[in-house]
Formats: structure tokens, C-alpha cells, sequence
């Protein structure tokens, strides 16, 4: 075992894990796609006081680009919308959210859709309300990914994007198994990768977790392609070339006494907590 792993594994045991739904699916207490459902207020909560539900939700045709096992859009649903679509590349997802639509009574307000977001399979302005949620450090070609979303944006529509910039204290989305905070600014990516393997030993739903986080790049090498390593500094580096000017925009620090770092240009990435934008069309 390489030092810098064993040292990982040292360190890691000194902090408690956040909560996390892979595990709680593991323990018996919910489902992810349940656990969605239940936090599909947090998911909104950084527009709310600019935005009503009724703004965001009321009648509308909305897209929830990576719903996931799509409980966040379920909760859409439950807001009034007329119909939510959700799209991700998970496959196994479509069964469990398939389940939870019926249990809550809304399979016929929703429709799973298993594609990528880049290429969407939709016409030109179908949707009032697009969100990304906790995706936009997910997709492999996030600038192709929002061009997707405005061909099928509706005139007058809204695109709603938050997301966790890579340098957050849990940005390398380890954290169902490492609780170090900022672990990506102290550790190399194979040490991570090589650690996160270790610490999968035992755990039932462990190899899937494996394949879900890592691939392999075209040079052999294996990586974290989870993510796409978003920062604040790239997301507005994107919104300048596509011409977009978001209509509401805030960077929302980890804590409120934390404010004053997360505006300084040389350390801000790693104490904001959440980027967000709400662009029109």
C-alpha cells in the first residue's frame, strides 16, 4: 500500500461521513429515489426567494436534466406541474422511478427518459422550465449540454442551473465513503480512486459504485468521470461564450461567516457551496 493511500485511510477514519443516499439505501431506511423526493425542496430553495413554485412549476411542461432515480422530479410534480420529463444515462433508474411515480400517484404527470443531455430527444422549444440540478459538474460536454437546453427551451422559458463547484469541501463526490473535506486539494486523483476502491470492500452495492464514479480515459488512465471538475471561474467562462447573461446569479458561500472568502478572486472557489444561475430565453 502507497503511503499517501494508508495516509488517506488514516485521516479519513478522524471524520464522520455526511449523509449520504447510497448508504441510507444500504441501511434499510430509503430508497434513493425516496430520499430525492423528500429533499425536492432543498433542490429549489436557492431560487425560491426570487422565484415562486407557481413561477417555476404551475402548468408547465418542465425537463429535470439528471433527475437521477427521479424523485426531485417527482416532487416538480407534486408542485403542479402539467408534466415533468426526466433525462439521465443510469438506465436502472427508469424502474425505480417508474416506482416511486406510482406510489406517490403521479405516473401520469411524468416519463422517464434514458438519453443524454447533449443530445436531447426532444423538438425545438418544448419546455417552460428546464432544471439542472446538482448536474452541470456532471456532464461530459457541459457547453453542449446547455446549447441542448436552450434549442428546447420555450420563449419566455427558464433555464434553472445550481450546481457544487469542484473546489466545494466535497467536490470530488467521494463523500458516501470519504469524509475528508477538500480531499481533492490534498490527495491525488489515483490515491483517491485507489482509496475509494479499498473502502468499497464489503459494501454490497460496491462495484457498481466503482463503475458508476471511474472510467478509463482514452490514454488508459483511470479518472474520477463523475464529474467534470466545474468550477465557478469555467460555469461563467461558458455563459461568455454562448452569449448568455443570466437574468439572476449568485454565488452562495459554504457559511454565512465565510461570506468575505467566497468573494476573493484566489481562494473563492473553495468556500463557495453553490453556483447559481437562472437564464431566460
Amino acid at each position: 500500500m502507497s503511503f499517501s493511500k494508508s495516509l488517506l485511510l488514516k485521516v479519513n477514519k478522524l471524520f464522520p461521513l455526511p449523509v449520504h443516499p447510497f448508504n441510507l439505501q444500504n441501511e434499510g431506511k430509503m430508497t434513493y429515489a425516496q430520499w430525492q423526493f423528500e429533499k425536492g425542496a432543498d433542490t429549489i430553495k436557492f431560487y425560491t426567494g426570487k422565484y415562486s413554485t407557481e413561477d417555476m412549476f404551475k402548468d408547465k411542461t418542465v425537463l429535470d436534466i439528471g433527475c437521477g432515480a427521479a424523485g426531485k422530479s417527482l416532487y416538480y410534480a407534486s408542485l403542479g406541474a402539467k408534466m415533468v420529463h426526466g433525462a439521465d444515462v443510469v438506465e436502472r433508474y427508469r424502474e425505480e422511478s417508474k416506482k416511486l411515480s406510482i406510489e406517490k400517484g403521479l405516473e401520469d404527470k411524468f416519463e422517464f427518459h434514458l438519453c443524454d443531455a447533449k443530445n436531447l430527444e426532444f423538438e425545438n422549444e418544448t419546455f417552460d422550465t428546464i432544471i439542472m440540478n446538482d448536474s452541470m459538474e456532471h456532464v461530459a460536454e457541459p457547453e453542449e449540454v446547455v446549447k441542448e437546453c436552450m434549442r428546447v427551451l420555450k420563449p419566455g422559458g427558464r433555464l434553472f442551473i445550481n450546481f457544487c463547484p469542484y473546489h466545494h469541501p466535497f467536490g470530488a463526490h467521494l463523500s458516501d465513503v470519504i469524509g475528508i473535506p477538500w480531499v481533492h486539494l490534498f490527495f491525488s486523483e489515483k490515491t483517491m480512486i485507489d482509496a475509494y476502491k479499498d473502502l468499497m470492500v464489503g459494501i454490497p452495492d460496491g462495484e457498481d459504485r466503482i463503475k458508476f464514479r471511474f472510467s478509463k480515459d482514452k490514454n488508459g488512465k483511470e479518472t474520477i468521470s463523475y464529474i467534470n471538475k466545474m468550477t465557478v471561474k469555467r460555469f461563467n467562462k461558458i455563459m461568455k461564450k454562448l452569449n448568455l447573461k443570466p437574468e439572476y446569479y449568485a454565488e452562495i458561500p459554504l457559511r454565512s461567516f465565510f461570506s468575505p472568502l467566497a468573494k476573493l478572486p484566489l481562494i473563492k472557489e473553495a468556500f463557495v457551496k453553490m453556483t447559481v444561475a437562472v437564464i431566460s430565453k
